[in-house]
């Protein structure tokens, strides 16, 4: 999952503000985690440890404040009895990537990952947009190409992934949505040739940076099965002890390749 988090330290300082170029600095003073991997930890944390989504995140948010959380997460965390507030934000999808490096088969990835959305996301959209990218990383992983990931999500979810970048990028905008985000963090995937490019795809795009590139990355991880050494220890030297040490037991125990 440091394909995600990576993708998500690195798109932070692009967050509403643009990148004019696609050559922009992967790493400044400026590059931080987000809520984006705050969650992806503590589901990766959840799957390790049979712990509850729900109180987890709270705990996780609790011990990282001030990370981006949005709106109506930060009302579910401080709710004395906190339900699914039915979003279809694409925080479901930001923080699912560990579900599609955890299981075996592809219905037992598509159950957890509406696990692990609807205790926020139960919105139709918000759970599919986690299904989608579980999915993706589980295929990838599990070396399908290209056509096949793309042909799985068309014909599972119905994301419109025969659109280009250069199409989409004119008339983009911020749009923190599932439907809005999702496919076109996948097709930032699709149109890369390495890690590197799926992540400066994802931010040159414009929107919702740090997630977009905490998708894409999240899917080209597992599917180059590499990423450069340099972005990866920039990545970890970020994150606080806590959020390394499961990232690391992560990896290990799931034979994440880096």
């Amino acid at each position: 999952m440091i394909g995600a988090i990576a993708g998500d330290i690195i798109g932070s300082c692009f967050e509403n503000i643009y990148a004019r170029d696609y050559n922009f600095p992967l790493f400044t003073q400026r590059s931080r985690f987000t809520d984006d991997t705050v969650l992806t930890v503590a589901v990766a944390d959840c799957l390790m440890n049979n712990k509850d989504y729900g109180i987890a995140f709270r705990q996780y948010a609790a011990e990282h404040r001030n990370r981006g959380y949005g709106g109506m997460f930060i009302s579910w965390l401080r709710s004395d009895d906190p339900k699914p507030y039915n979003s279809f934000g694409n925080g479901s999808a930001m923080r699912v990537s560990p579900v599609g490096w955890y299981y075996n088969s592809i219905q037992d990835v598509l159950n957890e990952a509406k696990r692990s959305a609807e205790v926020t996301h139960n919105h139709p959209e918000g759970i599919k947009g986690a299904q989608a990218i579980a999915a993706a990383v589980f295929l990838a992983k599990n070396n399908s190409t290209k056509q096949e990931i793309k042909d799985y999500i068309t014909t599972n979810f119905h994301y419109n992934l025969d659109r280009t970048l250069k199409e989409i990028k004119p008339n983009y905008d911020f749009d923190a949505t599932c439907q809005g985000s999702v496919p076109e963090s996948i097709i930032a995937f699709l149109e890369s040739s390495d890690y590197e490019s799926s992540i400066r795809n994802a931010i040159f795009l414009g929107g919702d940076a740090d997630t977009m590139a905490c998708i894409a990355g999240s899917i080209a991880e597992a599917y180059y099965k590499n990423i450069p050494e340099d972005i990866v220890n920039q990545a970890k030297s970020r994150l606080t002890p806590d959020l390394l040490k499961i990232v690391d037991l992560f990896e290990e125990k799931y034979n994440v390749i880096i």
